[in-house]
């Protein structure tokens, strides 16, 4: 098994980020358009997706190359990117790319969700080496993300059930990094109160 190696915090985020960030750029450029390919109508927002999709797949690459380990919630995204985009762009329909943060965020509620049955936290299994904690703050945290994720699950089925494509964008680009970030920034106290010191709580 290879051996984990440690990158730049600035690259490493801007791998991650850069495909929705050019999506959101591409998406912009293009929305107003509509491009005829072997005699067939795409919109600009099927056009997107189609760049998004290899996007991903190289930066997922490439972090891969560079570190030597992607999480599975990368893979897991990365395949449902592949499967709802795919579909977006054969059947030339954007609601299945729209669907996709909903059955990532169902995917990864239920992962959570099954571990907590089972008395376990598989989010320490991701992210223990960035955020050491108690097993009683792995617990309290892994249940608090499971309940957020399902709640972005029904959040994006609302906005792009019921709103315009332009502000769908606009909260999958932004709503929901800054989401996940706020999430964590209000664990604070959790992270206060469970977190470790150099991987173990003296006495």
């Amino acid at each position: 098994m290879a051996e984990k190696r440690k990158i730049n915090a600035g690259l490493k985020l801007a791998l991650e980020l850069g495909p929705i960030v050019a999506f959101f750029v591409a998406y912009v450029r293009l929305r107003d358009r509509t491009f005829t390919i072997a005699g067939t109508e795409y919109e600009g927002f099927v056009l997107a997706t189609a760049g998004f999709i290899p996007l991903l797949l190289i930066t997922t690459a490439i972090l891969w190359v560079l570190t030597r380990h992607v999480s599975k919630m990368q893979i897991a995204t990365a395949v449902l990117v592949v499967v709802f985009g795919g579909l977006t762009v054969w059947l030339n329909d954007e609601r299945f790319f729209k669907m996709k943060p909903t059955a990532i965020y169902t995917l990864f509620a239920a992962v959570l969700g099954v571990g907590l049955l089972r008395g376990k936290s598989y989010l320490q299994y991701v992210l223990d080496e960035a955020v050491p904690l108690e097993r009683a703050g792995w617990m309290i945290l892994t249940r608090r993300l499971m309940l957020f994720f399902v709640g972005l699950a029904v959040l994006n089925e609302v906005i792009w059930r019921t709103m315009s494509t332009d502000m769908w964008v606009n909260f999958k680009t932004f709503g929901l990094t800054v989401a996940i970030f706020a999430f964590f920034m209000a664990q604070g106290r959790l992270f206060k109160r469970y977190g470790l010191e150099d991987g173990k709580r003296d006495g």
